[in-house]
């Protein structure tokens, strides 16, 4: 019998059409991020150490909500100095500036002299790196100027919102020979740092899926009229996509060796209808604000699945409109057992008692040593649970003793790109999607995370 497609046209059925149209999409969006890869102007900074430094020289871009708290977590650590701070708000850059008078340190110099600003502090001699806790559109335009002038730029997440730009801060890192990361706490969380350990130590044994997700209600924050909520909202009016990818997969990628003898290989994804944001809108907003000019086109639940070269999948979720507790999933499941968090549950092989059981008996001995011995003080400062001062903490330690840093600049890139990736997949009908290389081949070399 021979093919549909060999049919004369006229005998082909409206769904031969779509079929043989959607695979022709299908293809063409499976190829077309191969070729955004291009070869290495610049040697590698896999496995680049930091210049050791005895003292680590700080300028802030970006004194907000998220700025502030960071802030404080820097300057608990020994040898920390906050030589600049920089923000379009003036008075969010003094406060920055008294905070670090009232650490017991020198007053630094403010900048908040409009957009641009931050070019200036940037041009210091007394700045080895720069923090840029900045809204998303000014991630990338300010970390590049950060390289350009000669400082490691450590930016939020996600690290850029385009493929373009993901393959920008590569390409600027690799040319500048200065470091990009990105500020991903939750890789640093006490679940996730002890699971890694479980699973080098083969708990788990050959593993297979992992599950991640930013589940968190933000809809009094993102109508706000301060701070986040003055641009946080604008993505849902452009994007139907994950706008947040990092927390969740952040740790699942560490705990698959992403980038370290595997690699995301490809993305499908699809979300629901916009419902939430409007909702909210109705119930909070008065009708005479100009919030009801807006038009919300992304999806409040987006579903991606990714599969690694090595045939590995993940599940990642993205809702932050409606009411829902706070859950990033943080799962990892082998053939020898599985963990799934919030709460903290696990369970290994055993016919005999199928169900979970808690992570207690597992912590003296496979408790992460970055919070045995900094603990104490990482639960004190209290940032998201401790794991901002240990992000901050581990991040000075390999400056200090000139290491290279767990997290790179390919990692940044790996991990921020199922934002845009899923939007394409989402736009032609949850058609799969290839990730570049970042490593541009080098996603086979084994190395440690946090060894």
């Amino acid at each position: 019998m021979p093919s549909d497609y060999n049919l004369p046209e006229h005998q082909l059925s409206r769904r031969d059409v779509l079929r043989g149209a959607m695979a022709g999409t299908t293809a063409a969006l499976l190829a077309q991020n191969v070729s955004a890869a291009q070869p290495a102007e610049h040697a590698s900074m896999i496995g680049m150490a930091f210049e050791p430094h005895e003292k680590l020289r700080m300028g802030l871009v970006g004194c907000g909500g998220r700025g502030s708290e960071v802030l404080k977590e820097f300057l608990a650590v020994e040898g920390v100095e906050v030589t600049a701070v920089c923000d379009v708000v003036k008075d969010a850059a003094l406060k920055a500036q008294a905070a670090v008078e009232r650490a017991g340190h020198r007053p630094p110099a403010v900048y908040a002299n409009g957009d641009h600003d931050y070019e200036n502090l940037l041009k210091r001699d007394d700045v080895d790196f720069a923090y840029l806790p900045v809204p998303w559109d000014w991630h990338v335009p300010v970390a590049v100027a950060a390289m350009t002038n000669g400082k490691h730029a450590f930016v939020e997440v996600p690290a850029a919102t385009t493929i373009a730009d993901c393959w920008k801060l590569v390409d600027t890192s690799e040319k500048t020979r200065r470091h990009c990361l990105i500020m991903e706490n939750c890789c640093y969380g006490y679940n996730e740092l002890m699971v890694l350990n479980m699973i080098r130590d083969g708990l788990f044994g050959d593993l297979l899926h992992g599950e991640g997700a930013y589940l968190h209600d933000l809809r009094r924050l993102l109508f706000e009229d301060r701070s986040e909520g003055l641009w946080r909202r604008m993505p849902h009016t452009s994007r139907n996509g994950n706008l947040y990818p990092t927390h969740g997969l952040g740790p699942v990628a560490n705990y698959m060796g992403i980038n370290r003898g595997d690699r995301f290989d490809y993305l499908v994804s699809m979300s629901s209808p916009e419902r939430g944001l409007e909702a909210w809108r109705e119930a909070h907003v008065p009708r005479d604000s100009p919030k009801w000019k807006e038009k919300y086109i992304c999806g409040d639940m987006n579903t991606s699945l990714i599969k690694t070269a090595n045939g590995l999948t993940i599940s990642l979720q993205h809702d932050v409109v409606n009411p829902h507790p706070y859950d990033r999933i943080n799962l990892i499941a082998g053939v020898k057992g599985i963990f799934c968090d919030y709460p903290p549950r696990i369970y290994f092989d055993n016919p005999d008692a199928e169900q979970y059981t808690t992570i207690d008996r597992y912590k003296d001995r496979y408790e992460h040593p970055l919070w045995k011995h900094q603990g104490e003080l990482a639960a004190k400062m209290g940032g998201h649970g401790g794991m901002d001062f240990l992000m901050v903490y581990r991040l000075m330690e390999c400056m200090r003793k000139g290491l290279a840093p767990d997290i790179d600049v390919y990692d940044a890139a790996a991990w921020s790109a199922p934002g845009p990736l899923s939007e394409e997949s989402v736009a032609h009908g949850s058609a799969p999607v290839k990730f570049p290389d970042f490593t541009r081949g080098r996603w086979k070399e084994k190395r440690g995370w946090l060894a």
